[in-house]
């Protein structure tokens, strides 16, 4: 028994050492204070774990869950940023996570000498009443990691409680933030350009008269999805401060019935086919919120293929057996064309056009001339019959109709006074 003991103690070591070289020599834990329905952000950096950038690129590597579980809750994101090389947690914990404390799991690992810790954090959620007047914007020339510091939410919260919404001062807070292009906006055509924020301020305070003015003054922007080119009265205000808003995506409600239905508020039911069941229970104090579950089988939808292959082969099919029959059609007339344009020629035989010439030398300079026979009138007397097939001496049309034509002279050319023109005048060819 002593042996067996002895061996069960020194697996025992050896199962923790091993865990413990697998998640870091040491493990962390941190606390933090949180508030229903307001936004939280955590930046996850080198120091945290006592360590130092020494300006390699994406030299630490960072993977954040809830305690236990392979994913974050629902309502918590993890972004990486390599402008500012680190990561952050943010999100805004929704109504049923009031008085709970979530367990954030983060594991580090130092890329260049492979080192790994680990970092507890632990959200303390307290309950707060939601804000009943929300403000929705989006700030095009920013994108969420830049949102992350808080002098600049600072200088956005300013601009409310200092000129638009003096009554908000007290409890005027962010109760969410995202990127727009996770929301659905557009990327922009340039790598260089912002892709957009979407940020929402809210209060229990009542909107003031110049809010409720500048709802007025933005509300036919409505119908529009995004507009850049629009100004207003209030542009300056945010310019000033380093905002340019997108107007037609700026929104005041004013109940928190609303505030609900928003489609980019936390509070959002995601799930449509949770049960009211379900949803009491995360209600209990002190109970683990957002679990992850692994559907059932039984439960993921299957979908048949089946139609779906009939259209993609019977639409191909039809339109290749309608060019077929036009392509025949036109095949058909066309031989039948064919057809008759022969038959048309071969019974109705043209007469030959002959045209004969003869060369007639007026005069000795004269050029030749070609005379047409063809118009000359018929003689029957010098027509041969078709008796006649062989030849006759003394027949007179074998003699002026048939007999070769007499060559025209030669055209001298050169000098007409050269000795050579001279002695060959009298010579008769």
């Amino acid at each position: 028994m002593d042996k067996m003991s002895k061996m069960t103690v020194v697996l025992f070591a050896a199962l923790l050492t091993t865990a413990s070289l697998a998640l870091g020599k040491e493990t962390t834990y941190k606390t933090d204070d949180v508030s229903v329905s307001e936004l939280f952000s955590l930046r996850i950096e080198p120091r945290m774990f006592n360590w130092t950038y020494e300006g390699l690129s994406e030299q630490f590597l960072y993977r954040s869950s809830l305690e236990g579980y392979p994913d974050l809750p629902s309502w918590i994101r993890y972004m990486y940023s390599p402008e500012y090389h680190s990561g952050f947690l943010y999100g805004t914990p929704p109504l049923r996570t009031a008085d709970t404390r979530v367990p954030i799991e983060i594991i580090a690992l130092n890329r260049l000498t492979y080192e790994t810790k680990r970092l507890i954090l632990m959200l303390a959620i307290h309950r707060k009443q939601p804000a009943k007047h929300v403000i929705q914007m989006k700030i095009d020339n920013l994108n969420w990691v830049h949102m992350m510091d808080p002098g600049r939410i600072e200088n956005l919260k300013n601009i409310f409680r200092n000129d638009l919404w003096p009554e908000s001062r007290p409890d005027l807070h962010v109760i969410f933030m995202d990127s727009a292009v996770k929301l659905g906006a557009r990327l922009p055509l340039r790598p260089q350009q912002r892709e957009g924020v979407v940020v929402h301020l809210g209060s229990s305070a009542e909107f003031s008269k110049r809010m409720l003015e500048l709802q007025e003054e933005v509300k036919p922007l409505y119908k529009i999805s995004s507009c850049t080119y629009k100004r207003t009265s209030v542009q300056t205000t945010f310019e000033n401060s380093g905002f340019k808003l997108d107007w037609c995506a700026f929104r005041m409600v004013a109940t928190e019935d609303d505030i609900k239905a928003l489609p980019h508020h936390p509070n959002e039911s995601h799930k449509h086919g949770a049960s009211r069941k379900e949803h009491q229970h995360f209600q209990k104090p002190h109970s683990f919120p957002d679990k992850w579950d692994a559907p059932l089988k039984s439960e993921v939808p299957e979908r048949n293929y089946s139609d779906e292959i009939a259209i993609s082969f019977a639409i191909p099919g039809m339109i290749f057996a309608l060019l077929l029959c036009g392509l025949t059609i036109i095949l058909c007339f066309q031989h039948e064309k064919l057809m008759q344009k022969s038959s048309r020629t071969e019974y109705s035989p043209a007469a030959p056009n002959v045209q004969m010439v003869h060369y007639s030398p007026d005069d000795i300079k004269s050029t030749i001339k070609l005379k047409s026979l063809r118009d000359v009138p018929f003689d029957d007397t010098h027509s041969i019959s078709p008796t006649d097939s062989f030849y006759r001496e003394g027949s007179p049309h074998i003699g002026n109709m048939y007999m070769r034509p007499k060559p025209p002279p030669y055209k001298l050319a050169g000098n007409a006074n050269s000795p050579t023109l001279k002695r060959n005048e009298n010579v008769e060819m």
